[in-house]
């Protein structure tokens, strides 16, 4: 399990809209207490600088310095007074842009996962953003992580098999985003409708 090649920093120099299809069928990897889980990125969503719905669109703040770069870092912010949400950095250090990571499918260490996160059915274990997170152990702490350090307690994984992956769940399907009300008729949630999880259809 040790052996995933993480995506490189290149992956992430593109804008978001460009980089959120093209994470689906990668995986997105944990490592803690000496162990990995983690499983398939199935649903995505692009934020983009001049997005009134992006955390910096207003400016530079300490919660969201993470998203003006360098890229292929994670930025990761609270809501609710209590989930988290994790999100894979895009641009050039000083464009702040990034891909929200919406659902994925467990491969491996489900056992770990749900032992933060006990649910009765496994398609309920990480179909959000905030479910993946409390299941992979994703806190503030990990803010500004590299996702390109195989290294790293937190990266995303490159999939040989990503296209095979997207063909199998697809054919990928771009929406509007879930949840937001600001810049909500934007087409920028990427998913894969075949996994069961997506949050929603």
């Amino acid at each position: 399990m040790g052996n995933f090649e993480p995506l490189s920093r290149s992956f992430y120099k593109p804008t978001a809209e460009a980089v959120a299809p093209a994470l689906l069928g990668h995986y997105l990897i944990r490592h803690s207490e000496g162990a990995f889980c983690g499983g398939l990125i199935v649903e995505t969503e692009a934020y983009l600088m001049d997005d009134p719905a992006c955390h910096a669109s207003r400016g530079i703040t300490p919660r969201n310095q993470t998203m003006f770069g360098p890229p292929g870092h994670a930025y990761v912010y609270m809501i609710y007074g209590f989930y988290f949400c994790v999100n894979a950095v895009c641009q050039p250090h000083g464009v702040a842009e990034a891909v929200l990571i919406r659902a994925v499918e467990p491969v491996f260490g489900e056992a770990q996962m749900r032992s933060r996160r006990p649910v009765k059915t496994t398609h309920a274990l990480t179909s959000g953003p905030g479910k993946l997170c409390q299941a992979l152990d994703i806190t503030r702490g990990l803010d500004g992580v590299d996702l390109c350090r195989a290294d790293s307690p937190l990266f995303i994984g490159r999939n040989p098999d990503a296209e095979e992956i997207r063909r199998e769940r697809g054919p990928m399907l771009k929406t509007t985003r879930i949840g937001i009300t600001k810049a909500a008729g934007l087409p920028l949630r990427f998913h894969l409708p075949g996994s069961l999880f997506v949050s929603r259809r």
